[in-house]
C-alpha cells in the first residue's frame, strides 16, 4: 500500500547544517508542522474560551474521552508498519467492550478472568487476520473488513439488539476510572503503551524488520527478514491493543451494546495515517500517531466549546486528514525534485 510505506521525509543533520535560520525553519515545517499547529491551537482556544478550554476539567475530559481512541491508532499503527491496514479495530472494539460485560453478568465469571478472555479472544483475531493476509493471500484492506463485519455481526447476534446491564464489581470499574496524580488512569496506559511501542519500533531489530517489510517487502524478503512471521506478529499486537481498548470502554461505559464502536474506526484510522505526516513524514510512527490524535482532541474540543454542531466531529476529522496528507505530499515532492 503506497501510502503508508515507509518513505521518511525527514530531514538529515546535514541537509539542515550550513542552512539559513528561516530555509531550516521552511525545511522542519513539513516535519513538525503538525506539532506546531496543536501548540497554536491550544494558545488559540486558551485565549478565546479562557474560563473552560485552559482547565484540568478540560484536560481530564480530553485525555479521558480519546484515550480509547489513541490505544486504536496505535493499534493500527502497527501492521501500517508493515505496510498493512487492520480496519478490525473499529469492529473488535464492538464485541470485546460487549463480552468484557457479559462474561461477568450472564456467565457469573469473575473480572480479571472475563478480561484474560477478552484479551485473548482479540489476540486470537489479530493471529487470524495475519495469517489470512500472509498465508491466504487476501489483501489486508479485504481480509480486516471481513474479519471486522463477522465480529460485528456476532456482537449482534450475543445481544440480540439489546443492551448488555448488570451489577460488575468496583474493581472493574477502577480500571477505567480512577485517577492517578488528578488525571485520569487511562492517559498513563497510554504513555505506557507509546513508550514500549516507540522502543520498539525505533531501537530494536524487530522495528527496523517491519519498517523494512513496510517500504519493501521484496527486498526485505532478499535479506533474509521472515515477512510473514513479523506481518502476522504486527496483527497479533494490533488484535491484543484492540481488545485491551474494548475492556476499557466496557469499564466507562458499564454496559453493552453493539450500538457502540463503531464511531471508533475513522478517528483511529485518522489519527494512525496523521501519525505517517509528522515527526518522521512519510513513515507511520509512535509519536505522530500520538500527536495525530492530540491535533483531533484539541481541534474538536475547542470547536464544541464553541457551540459547534453534532456535525463538527467528523468533519474536523476529514479535513484535518486531507491538510496533513497534502502537507506530507508536498514534503515528499520537495525532496524528490532535491535528489534528481
Amino acid at each position: 500500500m503506497p501510502g503508508i510505506e515507509s518513505n521518511a521525509v525527514e530531514p538529515t543533520k546535514d541537509e539542515l547544517r550550513g542552512l539559513p535560520p528561516l530555509k531550516k525553519a521552511a525545511r522542519l515545517l513539513p516535519t513538525y508542522g503538525l506539532v506546531i499547529l496543536m501548540v497554536g491551537l491550544i494558545v488559540t482556544f486558551s485565549i478565546l474560551l479562557p474560563n473552560t478550554f485552559p482547565t484540568v476539567l478540560n484536560l481530564r475530559s480530553i485525555l479521558s474521552d480519546k484515550a480509547i481512541i489513541a490505544l486504536l491508532s496505535l493499534a493500527a499503527m502497527i501492521p501500517m508498519v508493515a505496510g498493512r491496514i487492520d480496519l478490525t479495530v473499529g469492529y473488535g472494539i464492538v464485541l470485546w467492550h460487549i463480552l468484557a460485560i457479559s462474561l461477568q453478568t450472564t456467565m457469573g465469571l469473575p473480572w480479571p478472568v472475563a478480561v484474560a478472555i477478552v484479551l485473548i479472544l482479540g489476540t486470537v483475531t489479530g493471529i487470524l487476520n495475519g495469517i489470512l493476509v500472509e498465508v491466504a493471500r487476501i489483501d489486508s484492506f479485504i481480509a480486516t473488513l471481513g474479519t471486522g463485519t463477522i465480529l460485528y455481526a456476532l456482537a449482534l447476534w450475543h445481544t440480540g439488539g439489546r443492551q448488555m446491564v448488570g451489577t460488575l464489581p468496583d474493581a472493574f470499574y477502577a480500571i477505567n476510572g480512577t485517577f492517578v496524580f488528578g488525571l485520569p488512569i487511562t492517559a498513563f496506559y497510554v504513555l505506557v503503551i507509546t513508550l514500549i511501542l516507540w522502543i520498539v519500533l525505533d531501537y530494536t531489530p524487530l522495528g527496523r524488520y517491519l519498517y523494512a517489510i513496510g517500504a519493501n517487502q521484496r527486498a526485505a524478503e532478499l535479506n533474509g527478514i521472515p515477512n510473514r512471521k513479523f506481518v502476522i506478529g504486527a496483527f497479533l499486537t494490533s488484535g491484543l491493543l484492540t481488545a485491551v481498548a474494548g475492556v476499557l470502554l466496557a469499564s466507562k461505559l458499564r454496559i453493552g451494546q453493539a450500538s457502540v464502536g463503531l464511531e471508533f474506526l475513522l478517528p483511529a484510522l485518522v489519527g494512525a495515517f496523521l501519525g505517517s505526516t509528522t515527526i518522521k513524514p512519510g513513515r507511520v510512527n509512535v509519536w505522530g500517531t500520538i500527536v495525530g490524535v492530540m491535533i483531533l482532541a484539541v481541534g474538536i474540543s475547542g470547536i464544541q466549546q464553541f457551540g459547534g454542531s453534532f456535525w463538527v466531529e467528523p468533519m474536523f476529522n476529514g479535513a484535518t486528514l486531507l491538510i496533513a496528507i497534502g502537507i506530507a505530499g508536498y514534503a515528499q515532492r520537495r525532496k524528490g525534485a532535491k535528489s534528481k
